[in-house]
């Protein structure tokens, strides 16, 4: 796709995601939104905020949540897929934190360059790109774009990119996302995703991208008279 085309859908985006993306600008701890984030991992965004918030609500600190058998851990996360395997990870990580740094606040990392931060977190078992990614946008407010699955179908069905795999959209988008829009971008691409251009029967006909996009299988029948719940709750937006 032309740059001109990708210019064109930013504006589309911009313009109709304006108001309704606003989000706290008060920044979260690093911990928080780094494991906020491993729990989001294969569920939404609601059932891991409960999960979220459950671990808060029962440990009242991550050096408990270290301490605590991996059992509890996962009694208090079974809102959330793969809660036994995201248990384990967690209490693991913290461990491993814990014999590393002498401490589990991380809040140094702030200080030190993105590729330093992706080199740390990644070296812990179930914390990838995308995660370490969302930490950088969601804690530090750096100029990152993470991409998830929602992002990586929408990306593709547009034909901004031409890509099997969120990996490499993630690589591609680094040349295509402009300067000071990623943030923006990333939360107006998950809405849309959500609300329109969903995995299963995207609304095609409603879409005010539809011009612009380049998908080859568009559901262009009228939608029925159902209405569908918006679904813009973003778990990193609110913890």
């Amino acid at each position: 796709m032309d740059s001109a085309k990708i210019k064109k859908i930013f504006n589309s985006l911009e313009r109709h995601y304006k108001d309704n993306t606003d989000y706290d600008s008060n920044l979260s701890g690093i911990m928080d939104v780094l494991i906020a984030t491993k729990l989001s991992q294969n569920t939404t965004d609601r059932t891991s905020y409960i999960a979220f918030r459950n671990l808060k609500d029962k440990f009242s600190n991550w050096e408990n949540v270290m301490n605590a058998r991996v059992s509890d851990i996962r009694k208090e996360i079974k809102i959330c897929g793969l809660s036994e395997i995201k248990a384990s990870d967690i209490k693991n990580m913290l461990k491993e934190m814990m014999k590393k740094h002498n401490t589990l606040d991380i809040e140094f990392l702030r200080d030190i360059s993105d590729d330093e931060i992706y080199e740390e977190l990644t070296s812990h078992k179930g914390i990838g790109y995308k995660t370490v990614t969302c930490v950088l946008a969601f804690a530090m407010n750096r100029d990152v774009f993470p991409v998830d699955t929602h992002v990586h179908r929408v990306m593709n069905r547009l034909g901004i990119v031409k890509t099997n795999l969120p990996e490499k959209t993630f690589t591609e988008a680094k040349k295509i996302i402009p300067d000071g829009k990623k943030q923006f971008l990333h939360r107006a691409f998950i809405k849309f995703g959500r609300n329109i251009c969903m995995a299963r029967n995207p609304l095609c006909s409603e879409c005010f991208l539809e011009g612009l996009c380049e998908y080859p299988d568009k559901n262009l029948s009228p939608k029925n008279n159902s209405v569908k719940k918006k679904n813009d709750f973003l778990i990193l937006d609110n913890i």
